[in-house]
């Protein structure tokens, strides 16, 4: 059973700190933490994806329901 997670934040928590922008928006599917995506260019999601170890994010952007693994760079 997949435990939901709830959004942290409404846009990337660094970049609303940073004053920078964001392309897409991931949520790490662990903790709750709302990062830019690859696209964007401070690329917060995977950033935190490598530092606290949490591996799995979905797409926050409308209509998307996709997961990704940065361990396996691939969709799950």
């Amino acid at each position: 059973m997949v435990r939901p997670v709830a959004p942290r934040a409404t846009g990337c928590e660094e970049c609303l700190r940073l004053g920078s922008f964001w392309v897409h928006l991931r949520l790490c599917l662990t903790c709750g933490h709302v990062g830019c995506c690859d696209s964007s260019p401070l690329r917060h999601a995977r950033a935190h994806a490598a530092s606290v170890k949490h591996p799995i994010v979905r797409s926050m952007e409308p209509g998307e329901d996709w997961r990704w693994c940065y361990v396996d760079q691939s969709y799950v």
